[in-house]
C-alpha cells in the first residue's frame, strides 16, 4: 500500500540525493552495505540493551539508505542483477536482526515473555512474506500485494519500538501484536494469490531423467 501511495513523493526526496552520491563516483551496491551493517548494529546494540528510542532513531537513519541506493540505481540509468540480489538479501538481513534485537530485549532486559512470541512471529512471518514472493517469481508465477509489506512491517515495528522508549503505555505491545497478526494475515494472502497465479497460468511439467513430473523440486 505504501510502495504506491509513497513511492513518488519519496522520490522527489531521494532522487536529487541519488544523483549526487553518483556524481561523486559512489556506487550503489556500498550503500546498501552500510545501510545494511549500521541497522544490524543498532538494533543488536541499542535494543538487547533497553535503549529503545535512541535505538530507533539510528535504525531509521540506517534503513533509510534503502530508499537512497534505488535513487542511485536509477540515476545510473539501470541496476544490475547483483545489485538487485543483494538488496533483497540486505533487506532481509536487517529486517531479521531488528525483530531478533526486539525478541532478545523481551526475553530479557524487558522481562516481557509473551510479547517475546510476538516478536518471534513478526520475525518469522516477515521472512516468509518475502519468500514467497521471490520463489513464487522465480516460478513464474505473480505474489505482488498484501496487507503489510515491508515498509509497513518497518513503520509499525519502529514507530511503536521508539513511543515505548519514550515511555507511552502499551505503544511496543499493540505494535507487534498487530504487526503480528497481520503478518501472519499477509502470508496467507500471498499464498493465495501464488494459487490464483498458478491457475491462471494452467499446469506446469518439467521432464527430468526418470520422466514426467508437475513441479519442480524446491531450492
Amino acid at each position: 500500500m505504501l510502495n504506491v501511495l509513497a513511492r513518488v513523493r519519496v522520490n522527489r526526496v531521494t532522487d536529487p540525493i541519488g544523483r549526487w552520491l553518483v556524481g561523486h563516483g559512489v556506487a550503489p551496491d556500498v550503500v546498501t552495505v552500510v545501510g545494511t551493517v549500521g541497522s544490524v548494529a543498532a538494533a543488536l546494540w541499542f535494543l538487547p540493551r533497553g535503549q529503545l528510542f535512541v535505538g530507533t532513531l539510528v535504525i531509521t537513519l540506517f534503513v533509510l539508505f534503502d530508499l537512497i541506493d534505488g535513487a542511485m540505481a536509477r540515476a545510473r540509468g539501470n541496476g544490475t542483477p547483483f545489485g538487485a540480489v543483494l538488496d533483497s538479501t540486505c533487506d532481509r538481513v536487517a529486517d531479521g536482526a531488528l525483530f531478533a534485537g526486539l525478541t532478545w530485549w523481551c526475553l530479557g532486559v524487558g522481562d516481557q515473555r509473551l510479547l517475546g512470541v510476538a516478536a518471534l512471529v513478526c520475525l518469522v512471518a516477515g521472512q516468509l512474506i518475502s519468500y514467497i514472493k521471490a520463489r513464487a517469481e522465480g516460478a513464474g508465477l505473480s505474489a505482488d500485494g498484501g496487507l503489510v509489506e515491508r515498509a509497513e512491517r518497518l513503520i509499525v515495528a519502529l514507530v511503536g519500538t521508539g513511543l515505548h522508549g519514550l515511555g507511552v503505555p502499551y505503544a511496543l505491545p499493540v505494535a507487534l501484536w498487530l504487526l503480528a497478526a497481520a503478518s501472519v494475515w499477509t502470508v496467507g494472502q500471498r499464498i493465495l494469490l501464488v494459487h490464483r497465479s498458478a491457475q491462471a497460468s494452467g499446469p506446469v511439467s518439467t521432464t527430468g531423467p526418470s520422466g514426467p513430473t508437475d513441479s519442480a523440486p524446491s531450492p
